[in-house]
């Protein structure tokens, strides 16, 4: 008689496995505004969304921006940048007037849908462009990865219109429908229309959709920021963890959500861990190293004298699944490959109990167990 297939293969019937390699396509959003933006990205790899922001808090960024620059703000160092483009990264480390911009609900239901739930900040840079600006050069955000086209976005961004996008003071410049594009093809031109739209907007795009900076022909600088979202195993252009002090991370000065987009948080299933351990429990434990002599010989325990492991469990599953073994080694890649070293027509029966535990500070971890009973 033919073994059942989850007996011949554990790993055939486990739930949790088959869950993450065959990953469902997301329903679209129940919100009818909310999917009608999905669709419009869907369709032309952007959207506009007007009034998501007060012209107060607009002004504000505004004024926060001229007070970063100082007396002499920094241009680009290439034409890509712009040489009458000025720039400010690192915005976390700098302010909090720029926070409220990584938390727009309308964005943050938008990478609900086109990203994982874990996604990380690809980067976040404010974007002044001055009188006499050329057209950038058309480009798509996750050319970096060079993956090959067309095939789902790994990054999505948000311009955050601090002025009136017009023709003429070099609004982003967008071309419909480019995120369907092969390799094969580059973006020109005369295929790019400005995102026109008010002060308060925000344009969302994908990572594939070809677009630019346009050129400044007014007579004043056009303000606006971009905060770009990329998937969790995806390497972000920024790099925050270092580009800003853990310290502000850690307090609470920086809000949660944020923390957790800049990388302090352990991804699904295993992505992100230090030293075994939640990202941020590993930065804190670095923080009280960085106050003593280098050591030469850190400890290769995960605890430190002090720490206390969380107990809390907000989610487990878990589930059995009898193997029957004689006298040999498990199949090849079995989680249960072992060896029974008793007598002849002894059969052992190996529960192998997967848990899959979610700890409230976010960090997820995978075990496995096997025992003869």
């Amino acid at each position: 008689m033919k073994a059942a297939p989850e007996q011949e293969d554990p790993q055939a019937a486990d739930p949790i496995i088959r869950e993450y390699y065959q990953r469902k396509q997301k329903p679209l959003p129940s919100d009818p505004t909310t999917r009608a933006h999905v669709e419009q990205v869907q369709k032309d790899g952007y959207v506009v969304i007007p009034n998501v922001f007060t012209e107060a808090q607009a002004l504000e960024a505004i004024a926060e921006i001229d007070r970063l620059h100082g007396d002499a703000p920094k241009v680009g160092r290439d034409a890509f940048d712009g040489f009458k483009t000025n720039r400010i990264f690192s915005l976390l480390g700098k302010t909090r007037v720029f926070d409220k911009f990584c938390l727009l609900p309308q964005v943050l239901a938008l990478n609900e849908f086109f990203l994982d739930e874990d996604y990380l900040i690809y980067i976040m840079e404010t974007i002044v462009i001055n009188p006499g600006e050329k057209n950038q050069v058309l480009h798509h955000d996750d050319s970096v990865t060079r993956l090959p086209r067309p095939r789902p976005p790994v990054t999505a961004a948000i311009m955050v219109v601090l002025d009136d996008y017009t023709e003429l003071n070099g609004a982003t410049r967008i071309i419909p429908g480019s995120h369907k594009w092969g390799s094969d093809r580059l973006g020109e031109d005369h295929e790019a229309i400005p995102a026109v739209c008010p002060r308060g907007s925000v344009v969302y795009f994908l990572g594939t959709t070809w677009h630019s900076g346009g050129a400044n022909r007014s007579s004043k600088p056009r303000y606006a920021a971009t905060i770009q979202f990329c998937q969790p195993y995806i390497r972000p252009l920024e790099n925050l963890m270092l580009a800003v002090d853990p310290r502000r991370a850690l307090s609470g000065e920086i809000p949660k959500k944020i923390v957790d987009m800049m990388g302090y948080r352990s991804a699904v299933p295993f992505i992100g861990y230090a030293d075994g351990m939640n990202p941020k429990k590993a930065t804190r434990r670095m923080i009280r190293r960085l106050e003593q002599p280098v050591d030469c010989n850190p400890p290769t325990f995960a605890s430190e004298p002090g720490e206390k492991e969380k107990r809390v469990l907000s989610k487990l599953k878990y589930y059995v699944t009898p193997c029957t073994l004689e006298r040999r080694w498990g199949a090849w890649g079995s989680l249960s490959r072992r060896l029974c070293v008793r007598g002849p027509g002894s059969y052992y029966y190996y529960c192998i109990i997967y848990l899959l535990i979610h700890c409230h500070d976010h960090s997820w971890h995978y075990v496995t167990c096997t025992d003869s009973v």
